[in-house]
């Protein structure tokens, strides 16, 4: 019985069954089978018919006797002898008989590749596997395995292939008698070219409703969040580009996301050099007050460095603005400490007797309400204009609230510092719940974190845990651009910015000032600043001048809607 060497190979066998021959159509006869009309000429090679014209294993002459080949010219194709006379192909027995056709002796081991060996056509078409394809030798003229082209197995003619019905291959190709795909084995077709399958595959991905559904949804949110996010940098307020998306994500839920990202930017503080200005104090600053109608100037005394040797000018007072020919405002700078000699810190000390604070809300936070007050200083508002300087963290993260005019934003919170305005134009500074409460004389309220300076002293966990308790600093450092306000026991307002800042030196600067009660205000540089402002011949439209040179924004920010809240001075 006959094995065939694979499943493949058997149902390429052309039997009864179906497919054709995998090498042509030719069969073991001498002559034209009933399926093929005899078109050689005189010479040519005979095809032999197919396995299915006569019964597979009916006995039947041997290969012997036939003459398989016309003689081409004066002598047989191979050699001197016929190719299939006086010996069988492959010994004394039938290649059909009583032993495997290939059993005993290796295919094509023992002799020659182009000896006396019969030609391909002549052996049995399944005996031995797969190594007589690797085994053959290569011929350019498409007598092996493979044409010269690559394409496919040998064929006799163009118009003798003959494709059996369909039949799925053994890897789920498709072939139609020969090779798959009419190429090689492999799934290859015959231009050499792989069928491309992946575009296939991508396209009936994106078919599917769960996956448009998701592309959809996706889709509508970035539109969300660029509509979003397009409304945070064109809304009027100030801030530069990089400070209004931190605001952004911060308001958005991101904010560890934006906290992440500054401490991998963070840069320490320089150690040692020097100020990049000069601290001396103008020539013509100055000057002696003295007591006008009773009216006795309330002049600080100057301030000692906490570097180690002072520099021209370092904790010298000079006036930033006057009122009624009276010192109403007082500026100075001082180095921080002895080791970050390069940062400057300004400091500012006002009297409640000449001037006024007013709260404002900013556009954004506290947002729109019922203030009764503008988020800028329009024109014809500001005769009389001597000072502002910023406000406290967005509410989100002061851990308290805001009240103006009788409109509340968030809760105000009992134990949180606190900046009292009343209706006279004098402010308070201290805790809430223990120190004031809300009275009909208190225009507004605004709370910011705990108290760094409580009844003279500085609390000793003034520096622990500055990230929960004193804000998110930017990267997480503790020396960043700080801000504070607080207040002298004689009711001087304190206030003092300036970078390369730690909760506890900002705390011992306002002490250092005089302060006996002070709370942190706002530590963004985008956010913060102190600008006074000099009438110059105009005094309906008064110019700003930051007191810190290196301070970051405009002066002229409050000219304009400005998006955070922020205090206003006034003369009285």
């Amino acid at each position: 019985m006959l094995r065939p060497a694979s499943r493949r190979a058997s149902r390429r066998n052309a039997s009864p069954y179906g497919s054709a021959s995998p090498y042509g159509s030719e069969s073991y006869q001498d002559e034209p089978g009933p399926q093929q009309p005899d078109q050689r000429e005189p010479g040519q090679h005979r095809p032999q018919a197919p396995y299915g014209s006569q019964p597979p294993y009916e006995p039947q002459a041997s290969y012997g006797p036939q003459s398989p080949y016309e003689p081409h010219g004066p002598q047989a194709p191979y050699g001197s002898q016929a190719p299939y006379g006086s010996q069988a192909p492959y010994g004394s027995q039938s290649p059909y008989g009583s032993q495997p056709p290939y059993g005993s002796q290796p295919p094509y081991g023992s002799q020659p590749p182009y000896g006396p060996q019969p030609p391909y056509g002549s052996q049995p078409p399944y005996a031995g596997s797969r190594a007589r394809f690797e085994s053959e030798p290569y011929h350019p003229d498409g007598g092996g395995p493979y044409p010269a082209d690559g394409a496919g197995p040998a064929w006799p003619e163009d118009g003798d292939r003959r494709g059996g019905p369909y039949q799925p291959d053994d890897d789920g190709r498709r072939h139609g008698g020969g090779w798959p795909g009419g190429g090689r084995p492999g799934g290859r077709r015959r231009g050499g070219r792989r069928p491309k399958r992946g575009r296939g595959r991508i396209r009936g991905f994106f078919r599917l409703r769960t996956v448009r559904v998701i592309l959809a949804l996706i889709a509508v949110l970035c539109v969300w969040v660029a509509f979003s996010i397009g409304q945070a940098l064109t809304a009027p307020g100030g801030g530069s580009t990089s400070s209004k998306l931190a605001e952004w994500a911060r308001d958005h839920y991101l904010g560890p996301v934006v906290t992440f990202g500054e401490w991998l930017t963070y840069q320490p503080p320089k150690v040692g050099g020097k100020p990049g200005f000069s601290l001396a104090v103008p020539s013509g600053a100055a000057k002696k007050y003295k007591a006008v109608h009773g009216f006795v100037p309330n002049i600080p005394q100057k301030l000692t460095s906490p570097a180690s040797n002072p520099l021209p000018g370092e904790g010298v007072w000079r006036v930033l603005e006057t009122v009624h020919g009276e010192p109403a405002i007082f500026g100075t700078f001082l180095r921080p400490d002895a080791i970050h000699t390069s940062y400057v810190a300004g400091i500012v000390s006002m009297d409640q007797r000449l001037v006024t604070f007013q709260l404002r809300p900013g556009a954004e936070d506290p947002g729109p309400g019922n203030w009764k007050a503008q988020s800028w200083i329009p024109p014809g508002t500001r005769t009389g204009l001597l000072a502002t300087f910023n406000s406290g963290f967005k509410l989100s993260s002061s851990g308290g609230g805001f009240y103006l005019n009788g409109s509340y934003r968030g809760s105000l919170v009992n134990g949180a510092a606190t900046v009292v305005y009343y209706r006279n134009g004098t402010i308070k500074i201290g805790e809430w719940g223990r120190d004031f409460g809300l009275t009909p004389n208190v225009a507004g309220v605004r709370q910011n974190l705990k108290l760094i300076v409580d009844h003279g002293k500085i609390p000793a966990n003034v520096n622990q845990d500055v990230l929960g308790s004193w804000g998110a600093t930017l990267g997480g450092g503790y020396y960043v651009w700080r801000s504070g306000i607080g207040i002298t026991k004689g009711g001087r307002i304190i206030f003092v910015y300036g970078p390369g800042l730690i909760t506890a030196t900002l705390a011992e600067l306002l002490k250092r000032a005089g302060a006996v009660e002070a709370l942190q205000l706002d530590i963004n540089p985008e956010w913060m600043s102190y600008d006074y402002y000099k009438a110059s011949g105009h005094p309906a439209d008064p110019t700003p001048h930051a007191l810190l040179p290196d301070q970051q924004g405009s002066p002229y920010r409050y000219y304009s809607v400005y998006s955070r809240d922020f205090t206003v001075v006034y003369a009285r």
